[in-house]
């Protein structure tokens, strides 16, 4: 057993489960607010239904979210010291930003928004629904800040400290502004949020279709369709958009990490063409069963067809990711981001001709989309972090100055052993399970429940306002008779 291997995949395994519910949490906190904005805009009561249903639902997820999430930290510091000690200064700035300006915004309104809806004015309920939005938000920006950071370090400079006798190198940053607007920073961040907006459009719209399909709840899930699915398209398109150009910058910052996504072994002097389909052989430097397109990966990355794309035999041996995984989570992704925007476009025009609900075929399509975004976030994330191997912090130039990374490999602490790690594997993979149960269980059991109807909500609205007041007359009733008490009567 090797202690690097259990450890990346141990940090794997957490991030990736925890990685289910962030995306979702800021996909659902728009598709929230829309709704309440439209509710505040209207006051029809079905358009509040959907705003409480929707906002039980994101309490759950952010639950999950939030116990999942700690246990990342521990980890940097019980397998990863090196890594901690080296970006330390860096990531430190970038956490406690996310502490102070994100998480602690989010959760704040939270309560409001959970608890609030009988307690504050419409207009506050509104800016809280806003404020967890963005709240979710800002947290993905501050880590995807610092997860860039690794990939395309800048604004920094090496320190070398004297720990316990040993000269040990230390990144410490020197423009806080140039280390967060990093060169991949901006477009891995607009790619990341829209891959969220892009989930939690259509995991709306597959309850709703669900719902259809049931005949339930037919009049709040019309309405919640009516905001879901030109999300779902317009975020499809704008998430291959943004990873377009992500991967563009490729060939500048990370050509090793392009080359491994298509599986581009050797360079030639002639236009390189894209594999659309293979299985790649890294040790001969091959791809079965290929399937390509001629001149299109650099029409692609230089928007220039006649200009050849750098491979892999470009990269020093030592420094080569591996390629057969990057190439298949890449491909998957887009694959998966391709036929989202095909289903995207079919159910609003199928919406706008108003033939939506009666094509069954496309309702349980649309069912089960949140599977496919689910997995292309999945994928995509994969796809970066192993595609950047062996390093666990790039290289990078500053001010013309080569400045060193960190390999994957030197980030380990030295006091952990590979059993250690094998066990708490283990534990986590009991633990997670347990806690994916309850995810599921919970959230079926409210997506069973459904939303209340307009009519329901009314009602409840109305005796509440009644109960309010027979509460009013028993204490006003009680200081009466108090002072009746008192003055002897």
């Amino acid at each position: 057993m090797d202690v690097e291997i259990l450890s990346r995949l141990q940090f794997a395994g957490t991030i990736m489960f925890h990685y289910l519910f962030p995306p979702l949490s800021i996909g659902l906190g728009l598709q929230l607010f829309l709704c309440e904005l439209a509710y505040f805009r209207t006051r029809e009561a079905a358009w509040e239904a959907a705003a409480r249903f929707w906002t039980r639902v994101f309490a759950v997820n952010f639950a999950m979210g939030v116990a999942t999430g700690i246990v990342m930290e521990f980890e940097f510091g019980t397998n990863w010291a090196a890594y901690s000690r080296f970006v330390g200064d860096v990531f430190g700035s970038a956490l406690a930003a996310e502490g102070i300006f994100a998480f602690f915004l989010e959760s704040g309104f939270l309560a409001v928004l959970v608890f609030g809806w009988d307690r504050v004015g419409p207009k506050m309920h509104l800016f809280s629904t806003l404020m967890v939005f963005l709240g979710s938000m800002f947290s993905a920006v501050w880590i995807v800040v610092a997860n860039s950071w690794q990939q395309t370090p800048a604004g920094y400079h090496i320190v070398w400290h004297d720990v316990q006798g040993e000269m040990m190198p230390r990144a410490e940053v020197t423009d806080f502004w140039t280390m967060v607007f990093n060169p991949s920073s901006v477009d891995r961040l607009t790619h990341t949020l829209i891959g969220a907006l892009v989930l939690g459009a259509f995991f709306v719209a597959s309850v709703c279709s669900y719902y259809l399909l049931k005949r339930r709840h037919e009049d709040v899930s019309r309405r919640c369709l009516s905001i879901a699915l030109p999300s779902a398209l317009l975020f499809t398109l704008l998430a291959a958009a943004t990873g377009h150009d992500s991967a563009q910058k490729l060939v500048e910052t990370q050509p090793a990490k392009l080359a491994a996504m298509e599986a581009h072994f050797h360079s030639s002097d002639e236009p390189t063409g894209l594999t659309l389909f293979g299985w790649p052989d890294a040790k001969n430097e091959t791809v079965h069963f290929e399937v390509k397109v001629p001149y299109l990966l650099s029409l692609m990355v230089f928007n220039d067809p006649t200009v050849p794309v750098p491979g892999m035999d470009k990269i020093p041996e030592d420094q080569r990711p591996p390629v057969w995984l990057p190439f298949q989570t890449f491909h998957l992704m887009v694959g998966l981001g391709t036929l989202m925007i095909g289903v995207a476009v079919v159910a609003c025009w199928c919406w706008y001709r108003k033939s939506y609900s009666e094509r069954p075929w496309l309702l349980w399509t649309v069912v089960f989309m949140p599977v496919a975004a689910m997995t292309a976030n999945q994928a995509g994330w994969i796809t970066a972090e192993v595609g950047r191997q062996p390093w666990i912090v790039y290289p990078s130039i500053q001010d013309g100055v080569e400045m060193m990374g960190l390999r994957t490999a030197d980030g380990l602490s030295e006091s952990v052993t590979a059993e250690q790690v094998l066990s708490s594997i283990i534990l986590f993979g009991v633990i997670y399970s347990l806690l994916f149960a309850v995810w599921v269980f919970v959230l079926n059991n409210k997506i069973q429940h459904g939303p209340e109807s307009g009519e329901e909500l009314t009602e409840y609205k109305s005796k509440l306002k009644a109960d309010s007041m027979s509460e009013k007359f028993s204490r006003t009733a009680k200081s009466f008779g108090g002072d009746m008490m008192e003055d002897g009567v």
